[in-house]
């Protein structure tokens, strides 16, 4: 093992994708296992630059911004290639996915295969829409730690369950929700579970989230750091880049009938997600 102090700060333009790497920091390096952080930036989201140059200043390991997959440009002979014309495993997902939910999960594709291309140990994979708070750094530690043994460490922006908790470490807690929050603001993926996930995720069903949710498919149960030290600015930031737009009573429509089906899949993942739990 070596260490070294260095400030770095480079910027590449190509065409309209441009990318960033930005460090400040002692970094230990073991040969072939680095942990970097990777922010998952759409570059026509000009609202949000401003908090990605944020978020590259505030972590301690060197920083890049990782082009998202834009799904709205994506060829749709590409996009159906990728997308499962029948349900991949259970429950079946009752919607189909968007052009945007597309684009995000290739998006975090593309940062588990940064993982393996760049033999990195693990990375710490932001969205472009959080904001990182004081208590953050001690999450992050614990959250790196952790991911040793557990693989994927989420940090979520809403409420967890603590009543799983697995592990502590001074004011942190690492849970395992029975049933898996859905969103990706912000996460720790290790080494192995990138590989893992990748492979299940050649041809996709569902959107990124409910695909994280079904551990009883991935084999891979997600677990929470509390308090993330993450909170939410996707609004702050110009608003989702995945909602589509619609008339106040096609979105009333759309939304009753959603709203029915998603809580009968609610039901179901839960009952599966305790299923898989009383196995283990």
């Amino acid at each position: 093992m070596f260490a070294y102090d260095f400030h770095l700060e480079l910027r590449f333009n190509w065409g309209l994708e441009s990318c960033w790497l930005r460090g400040a920091a002692r970094v230990s390096v073991f040969m072939g296992s680095e942990i970097e952080t990777l922010v998952i930036h759409l570059a026509r989201a000009e609202g949000r630059r401003a908090q990605v140059e944020k978020l590259l200043q505030g972590t301690p390991y060197p920083a890049r911004v990782l082009a998202a997959v834009d799904g709205a440009i994506v060829p749709v002979a590409e996009r159906n290639t990728g997308i499962s014309n029948r349900p991949l495993f259970a429950p079946s997902y009752p919607f189909p996915i968007g052009s945007g939910e597309y684009g995000c999960f290739q998006s975090h594709r593309k940062a588990w295969q940064t993982i393996l291309d760049e033999g990195l140990e693990a990375a710490l994979i932001l969205e472009d829409d959080v904001e990182l708070t004081p208590v953050f750094s001690d999450s992050l530690a614990f959250a790196v730690e952790q991911s040793k043994t557990y693989g994927y460490v989420q940090f979520q922006t809403r409420r967890v369950d603590k009543s799983s908790v697995v592990s502590r470490l001074g004011r942190s807690c690492l849970v395992q929700p029975q049933v898996t929050p859905l969103r990706t603001s912000a996460q720790v993926v290790s080494r192995s579970a990138a590989e893992k996930l990748l492979i299940l995720s050649e041809v996709i069903d569902r959107p990124v989230d409910a695909f994280l949710q079904s551990h009883w498919h991935t084999g891979l149960h997600v677990t929470c750091i509390v308090p993330s030290g993450i909170e939410d600015r996707t609004q702050e930031t110009g608003g989702s880049t995945i909602s589509l737009k619609r008339s106040i009573w096609a979105k009333m429509k759309h939304e009753l009938k959603r709203e029915f089906l998603r809580g009968r899949y609610r039901i179901a993942v839960k009952r599966l997600s305790k299923s898989a739990n009383s196995v283990h």
